[in-house]
């Protein structure tokens, strides 16, 4: 596309009329409220583990290694998860495909529930991983392609928010459930089984739900990608919009594929699937998973008793929220490249601080725990203040509509393998070269994510995704994604 197309789309964007308010905003936060439960979904089935681990180890008889395997299997399917949703996304639309996960979801549970042993609950666990991968790669498309560019980032930013609500009410549901009933045998499988009602409530609502506008009109399916627009913006506003998406749709489906080939044959879709490869890796070796997956583990070893990790666990769980919500506000008015070198800067930071203050209290000294513990707080809401919601938002954003399903697919493939192996080799570090040398490690690893960051990321805030995929198809990207002057700075 030349030049003069990509000033004539600007254009266009400026000249949108207003958004909707009233009746149309409520139907379109009903609508991200509904999908949104699949990130509720994936944040209580990925932090259940947390808490229900401990009596699972006793009841499941489980080492060191199995225990990571439990963990793990979750990680290694959800990333096969993330490629499947993509490309079914793709093929079936959104919609189809996030009722689909919560089937899986519902399936899952049951199965972790009633596990008599270590292979079903292995199984139970991948069954799970599916339905969390998917997630991971479907809902965040789904909400970017519904949303307006003007509030497009603190839409697609609540999955992220919702994830973290579901990794405290994990964290909350294990401390109750541990304090009351923690003498009693299986408890574990109380706390697995909340996970049930969250996943009912996601494929019932889902029924009720329209399709994203953005993928019908890929389809040729121009009419029904108005009608639902119309749903959740003025008339006027819907039809300027399908018009504008219609365009770049024409003009680039014959550039970009909805196949590998795409990937295959043009550099530009390359560098940028690799760009969100790096992102979603680089946000896994922060080590922020591991924190979720083994908290309770990480306090005991700082110095707490095992209740008392239980309960001190809530404390990055709530941090976690609070950041996101802030974090909704920050996508709004910060740039994305921006809001990300500030967080891996801050937990850089927190890294080194948490090995060294390993280092200068050592075990049995009473400040220990709770030094530990408030570092542990800083870097949880350093990560989710600047950088999980940031993350997603942009992966979200920054591949074209032909392919966006398989190539989110990809990124988010590599974010989950990347998290697997940290969940499968987590207590195996631990145990060997201690927190000390475990977040030092982090830390170094932070350093080459804010020069990747720096370097590579682009800049889409302000912009409607039709912008983007033109910039991205033509390689206008990366010419001046250093500067990121594209976005306003309102």
């Amino acid at each position: 596309m030349s030049t003069t197309d990509s000033s004539d789309l600007v254009n266009e964007r400026k000249a949108l009329p207003p958004l909707g308010t009233g009746a149309f905003r409520r139907r379109l936060h009903a609508v991200a409220l509904i999908a949104t439960l699949g990130g509720l979904l994936f944040g209580y089935d990925t932090g259940v583990i947390n808490g229900a681990l401990e009596p699972m180890k006793e009841d499941l008889g489980l080492t060191a290694f199995t225990e990571g395997v439990v963990t793990s299997s979750l990680l290694f399917a959800a990333a096969f998860g993330a490629m499947i949703g993509g490309r079914l996304s793709d093929a079936w639309g959104r919609r189809k495909a996030i009722m689909l996960l919560a089937v899986l979801f519902l399936i899952g549970a049951l199965t972790c529930v009633v596990a008599p042993g270590f292979g079903v609950m292995v199984f139970g666990r991948i069954v799970l991983g599916l339905a969390v991968g998917a997630a991971s790669t479907v809902v965040p498309v789904y909400l970017a392609e519904l949303a307006p560019y003007e509030i497009r980032g603190s839409l697609a930013g609540r999955n992220e928010v919702m994830i973290v609500v579901g990794q405290l009410a994990a964290f909350v549901v294990n401390a109750i459930i541990g304090n009351i009933w923690g003498e009693h045998d299986g408890v574990w499988r109380i706390m697995l089984a909340v996970a049930a009602l969250p996943a009912i409530c996601l494929m019932v609502g889902m029924m009720r739900v329209p399709e994203s506008p953005r993928w019908l009109i890929a389809q040729d399916r121009r009419d029904e990608a108005l009608k639902v627009l119309s749903t959740i913006r003025t008339q006027q506003r819907a039809q300027a919009e399908v018009d504008m998406i219609s365009e770049i749709h024409d003009m680039e489906k014959d550039r970009v594929r909805g196949s590998w080939s795409s990937i295959r044959d043009s550099r530009w879709v390359r560098r940028i699937i690799l760009v969100g490869i790096g992102l979603g890796v680089a946000q896994q070796l922060t080590g922020i998973n591991s924190i979720m997956y083994y908290g309770q583990s990480v306090l005991k070893e700082a110095g707490f008793e095992s209740n008392a990790a239980l309960i001190a666990n809530i404390a990055p769980g709530v941090i976690a929220v609070a950041g996101s919500i802030t974090a909704l506000w920050l996508a709004q008015h910060m740039n994305r490249r921006t809001t990300l070198i500030i967080g891996y800067s801050l937990t850089t930071v927190c890294h080194f601080l948490i090995g060294i203050a390993s280092i200068m209290l050592p075990v049995g000294n009473p400040l220990r725990p709770y030094v530990i513990l408030i570092l542990v707080v800083l870097f949880v809401g350093s990560m989710q203040t600047f950088l999980n919601v940031a993350t997603w938002v942009l992966l979200s954003e920054i591949f074209p509509l032909q392919i966006r399903g398989l190539a989110i697919g990809i990124s988010v493939f590599c974010l989950w393998m990347a998290n697997a192996f940290l969940g499968l080799f987590f207590p195996t570090l631990v145990e060997a070269i201690g927190i000390t040398g475990t977040f030092f490690m982090f830390g170094v690893v932070g350093i080459f994510a804010i020069i990747f960051v720096y370097t590579q990321a682009p800049e889409t805030r302000g912009r409607t995704l039709e912008e983007v995929e033109d910039d991205v198809t033509t390689g206008a990207i990366y010419t001046h994604h250093l500067r990121a002057k594209s976005a306003p700075h309102s």
